[in-house]
């Protein structure tokens, strides 16, 4: 198991460089019992309230791109203090990586306040894509009610995604918008053929085909 090694103190001040030393030692210790590759130890100093820290982003930037399956720390409260400690465990809960910490001797195991936070997050998270869903199919369907084809007009819907995916198409936006659909349910329904756009994309291309047409 690849495991990333996190130490904080919430000051610079001189004192607290033990304190960061004794972490570090304890948590190489803890890797060591449990068997784990080490493969990064982030040192900081810095406020857990704030999200804006470079250790913690390196360390979320290893989550992500899938370098590591643990954290280890202290205990939970290193990750952060507040809101950012419960953003903090959502993504790292989301990525699948697991916690250890030295209060724990081993596994992290939350306190029921913050699991129940984290469960009640996580429901939110599922009735937004819900929505989103929703969404994207109503604005396909008044789409194709109002005569619009898209087996027709979106260019490769069926391929894979690639540079041509990414490039709108400018002049379907225009008649869906003439057909009566509002912004975001074009974005919408163009992110249901496969199109990474939001709304201000298709609010800004729509201005400059009218711009470009008002100027012929």
């Amino acid at each position: 198991m690849r495991a990333v090694i996190y130490c904080r103190v919430s000051t610079d001040k001189e004192t607290q460089e033990t304190s960061l030393k004794r972490q570090e030692e304890e948590l190489i210790a803890l890797a060591s019992r449990s068997a784990m590759e080490t493969i990064s130890i982030i040192r900081e100093q810095a406020s857990g309230y704030t999200l804006e820290r470079d250790g913690l982003l390196q360390m979320l930037d290893l989550v992500n791109e899938k370098e590591v399956d643990a954290i280890l720390i202290q205990d939970e409260t290193r990750l952060g203090r507040g809101n950012a400690k419960i953003a903090i465990l959502h993504v790292l809960s989301k990525a699948g990586v697991k916690l250890f910490s030295i209060a724990h001797d081993g596994e992290l195991q939350l306190s029921e306040s913050d699991s129940m936070i984290l469960n009640i997050v996580g429901m939110v998270e599922e009735y937004q894509r819900k929505l989103h869903n929703i969404k994207i199919r109503r604005g396909m369907k008044r789409a194709i009610e109002n005569g619009y084809k898209p087996q027709n007009n979106l260019k490769h819907i069926d391929e894979a995604p690639g540079r041509e995916r990414k490039e709108l198409p400018a002049d379907e936006i225009v008649k869906l918008k003439n057909n009566g659909l509002t912004f975001a349910e074009i974005a919408a329904t163009l992110r249901g053929f496969g199109y990474d756009v939001s709304k201000a994309t298709v609010h800004r291309r729509y201005r400059e085909v009218i711009d470009a047409r008002e100027e012929q």
